[in-house]
């Protein structure tokens, strides 16, 4: 494991990075530790409507708003993040006052608790010092996670903004044509 933890950071695909499942992407780390990583893309919309992929959180889930794709293991898993009313409350927090939603909690409660929830299928997963090696490849740039990230109302622009709020040299990246040949 690296020496710093990066719960709570996001991972933000270089340009060299062109696997399909992570190109361009934006990725909220939930876990760092000695037994591996765990992390879910923020900027991958899917086409289904959380209401009706995940009833119980329809209360909870802004109208339309989709599953996202949290990474290519267990696709049919579902990890939710929400933002408590109680910071104090948020069990396994990632950033702020954000934490998991937990499926056996009573989720009738859970409008009490939360005032926003976004709901992820599958996860990206990474095995003990596989995302270190990544990272020393340069195919991750590293930043704090920030509210907006995770509940973005644009989260196809999300990549670029990121690159943009950390300025100097990476606001070139967050320029960069899809495919710089086609410039």
């Amino acid at each position: 494991m690296s020496d710093v933890p990066l719960k709570g950071q996001i991972l933000v695909a270089t340009p060299t990075l062109l696997d399909p499942n992570f190109r361009r992407s934006v990725v909220l780390m939930l876990e760092h530790n000695d037994d591996g990583a765990v992390g879910i893309v923020l900027n991958r919309p899917s086409e289904t409507p959380t209401a009706k992929a995940v009833p119980d959180l329809s209360k909870v889930v802004a109208d339309g708003d989709p599953v996202f794709i949290g990474g290519p293991v267990s696709p049919g898993s579902v990890i939710a993040l929400g933002e408590f009313f109680d910071p104090l409350a948020v069990q396994g927090a990632v950033c702020g006052a954000i934490g998991p939603i937990e499926f056996d909690e009573d989720i009738a409660t859970l409008t009490d608790r939360v005032s926003r929830v976004r709901a992820f299928a599958g996860y990206s997963g990474w095995a003990p010092g596989q995302l270190e090696g990544e990272i020393e490849e340069e195919a991750w740039f590293i930043a704090p996670a920030l509210p907006g990230d995770i509940y973005s109302a644009e989260p196809l622009h999300l990549w670029a903004r990121v690159l943009e709020r950390m300025g100097g040299p990476y606001k070139l990246v967050a320029r960069m044509p899809d495919d710089p040949r086609m410039n």
